[in-house]
């Protein structure tokens, strides 16, 4: 196989590029499905696409076979992401070893979360990569110029949340100069939202006085905007700038409109990318998508684009304009008709055409927001950044915020802060505050965490509110939405058992509960599937953004358990915080209940009365 850099090379003078970033899903139905919608986006001829590494080397395996997936099925130029700090050599040893096996000739080179001393559980003879640049060195030691390697850049300035003030992309350079001197082949950036930044950033690299900026390929990474909620989401953890412009651009619709929003953001990228092309004078040519596993907006944005044009949409043109069609194929059709194998042809227009009336189109089936209570077969299941398992607040502010409870009374005084709003953030959470919703069962969650069973996740009842309410709503206009009462925590074991029998004389409810050992309760059968949110539009069929099913409920448990060890990391090991965490780990139960009834708001916090 190719590397980038060979790639880029055989491309024309001037000759604009794409890249796509992809993450192993969470459940093995969202693997099949990320299968066939690669299969898909494979048609668009991505120049490389990128696979996610999580962070500790969390996904290493499904890293790995994803990777090689693309590389031998698909025949993808592939770059797998590789991260050294708090991880045994012997894994980076192994994962470069297999990778060069496969064929995988193509690694991005990121440093992952700060080191920890060994007190702080990570081994000693790990602390020999400290740094991004360390793991360059060693590759181009271990390996020569076999791999193409790729470093990354912060164009707003690398921020780790402690000190906003000292975000700043000049503080950054020497760093970057070390790792591209080091070894690197491309630069790749951190997503962004401000043009303006980006091409400030790249012309001070350009002409930086030590030269070693001049040629090397500089790829933008670009976030498209799949809904409202996700993007200020992402942007807030990434401490990406958002210009007054573009968000002008999105308060110009409804934000709980997914479609309208999608449309904008659509805009917005095409826009970044005319700008960024021509404003460099064509020196940055290459710009990577982050795509979070999924497909629509990618191909509406390069439906639309003028700077990137991907060989089957020159096809789409050709086969427009030769047929005169009253309504031009998209690519965006095409992927959603799911056909291998585009000819120019009457008979493949019409069967698009087609396609685009159909609500079950391949390509947007999973358009509604995914994370973690989207559907489980979703490739973007779970996730909103595909990076693992993470804390969401560096380590510093992580002791600031939580300090260091001893107690099981402590961590219980941490929830109901939260909740009352005098805490900004748990492990389980980000730092974007409770939806407004959380508000008016703030009562009833108060009280349970003071029983000791420590909310994560809960939502009302809503018996059909207008898909625009302020509170409730989502999707497109005139429509309705509904959701049942839920609720998620963490309880001790004797409380556990207890509930139990409460909840198998329920008819109403049905629950889950697993803990770290892989112990699995449930009264539900194993294929069984909860629509826990729901809405009605028109002229479409009914939309089911939110499931809740065993496979789906195991997975985000795996995830749950694995954020109480990663704060137990903070501490040292004979710490009585550490033994505390450890105890809770080691010996708690994540439960989920669903009440059906959700025509009564009060029936789940009535049926929890303890």
């Amino acid at each position: 196989m190719t590397t980038i850099n060979e790639r880029i090379a055989a491309l024309g003078p001037d000759e604009p590029f794409f890249s796509f970033e992809f993450f192993p899903p969470k459940t093995d139905s969202g693997v099949q499905n990320l299968i066939a919608r690669l299969h898909r986006m494979a048609q668009l001829n991505p120049l490389f696409v990128n696979i996610t590494w999580g962070a500790g080397g969390s996904t290493v395996s499904k890293s790995l076979d994803l990777a090689t997936l693309c590389t031998a099925e698909l025949g993808l130029t592939t770059c797998l992401h590789l991260t050294c700090t708090n991880m045994e050599k012997n894994i980076i040893d192994e994962t470069l070893s297999k990778a060069k096996q496969h064929g995988i000739r193509n690694i991005l080179a990121l440093r992952g979360d700060p080191p920890r001393g060994e007190e702080y559980w990570t081994p000693p003879e790990s602390q020999e990569f400290m740094y991004a640049v360390d793991l360059v060195r060693y590759i181009r030691q271990e390996y020569g110029d076999y791999f193409c390697i790729g470093v990354a850049a912060y164009p707003e300035g690398y921020a780790d949340g402690s000190n906003p003030e000292a975000q700043d992309p000049k503080i950054d350079l020497p760093y970057l100069i070390e790792k591209t001197v080091a070894g690197a082949d491309f630069i790749m950036t951190q997503l962004f939202f401000d043009t303006d930044k980006f091409i400030a950033f790249e012309k001070m690299l350009r002409e930086h006085e030590s030269g070693v900026f001049r040629s090397i390929p500089i790829i933008p990474g670009l976030l498209p905007i799949n809904t409202y909620q996700s993007f200020i989401r992402t942007a807030k953890l990434s401490h990406a700038h958002l210009p007054d412009r573009v968000l002008e651009k999105l308060d110009a619709v409804p934000s709980t409109d997914d479609e309208q929003v999608k449309q904008v953001g659509v805009d917005i990228l095409v826009e970044m990318i005319d700008r960024i092309y021509n404003e460099t004078c064509h020196r940055v040519r290459g710009f990577h998508f982050y795509t979070l596993n999924l497909e629509r907006s990618v191909a509406l944005i390069l439906d639309k684009s003028n700077v990137v044009k991907t060989p089957l949409r020159l096809k789409l043109v050709a086969q427009n304009k030769e047929q005169k069609t009253e309504k031009p194929v998209s690519i965006e059709s095409v992927l959603s008709d799911g056909v291998k194998d585009v000819k120019i042809t009457e008979k493949v227009a019409v069967a698009v055409r087609a396609s685009e009336a159909s609500m079950t189109a391949e390509a947007s089936w999973d358009d509604f927001p995914n994370g973690r209570w989207g559907d489980p077969r979703s490739p973007a299941y779970g996730e909103i950044d595909g990076y693992g398992i993470t804390l969401h607040v560096p380590a510093k502010r992580a002791l600031e915020l939580w300090g260091s409870p001893e107690t099981t009374a402590d961590i219980s005084e941490l929830f109901i802060q939260y909740l009352k709003g005098t805490l900004q953030v748990l492990p389980w959470s980000e730092e974007e505050g409770l939806s407004p919703e959380t508000k008016l069962i703030e009562v009833d969650l108060v009280r349970l965490n003071k029983l000791g069973l420590w909310t994560v996740a809960s939502q009302p009842a809503v018996n059909g509110v207008r898909s625009d309410d302020k509170i409730f709503g989502w999707g497109p206009p005139n429509g309705y939405v509904f959701q049942k009462a839920l609720i998620e925590f963490f309880v001790p074991e004797n409380k556990w058992f207890t509930l139990k029998e409460k909840l198998q004389g329920g008819d109403s409810v049905s629950y889950y509960a697993g803990n770290s050992r892989g112990d699995f309760f449930s009264n539900m059968n194993a294929n069984d599937v909860n629509a826990v949110t729901w809405g009605v539009f028109p002229n479409r069929e009914v939309v089911q953004p939110t499931i809740i099913e065993e496979q789906s409920f195991k997975a985000w448990s795996e995830e749950a358990f694995a954020i109480w060890r990663e704060w137990q990391r903070l501490y040292p090991r004979t710490s009585k915080t550490s033994h505390l965490i450890n105890m809770i780990h080691e010996s708690y139960y994540l439960v989920s209940i669903i009440h059906h009834d959700y025509v009564n708001i009060n029936a789940l916090w009535n049926f929890l009365q303890v």
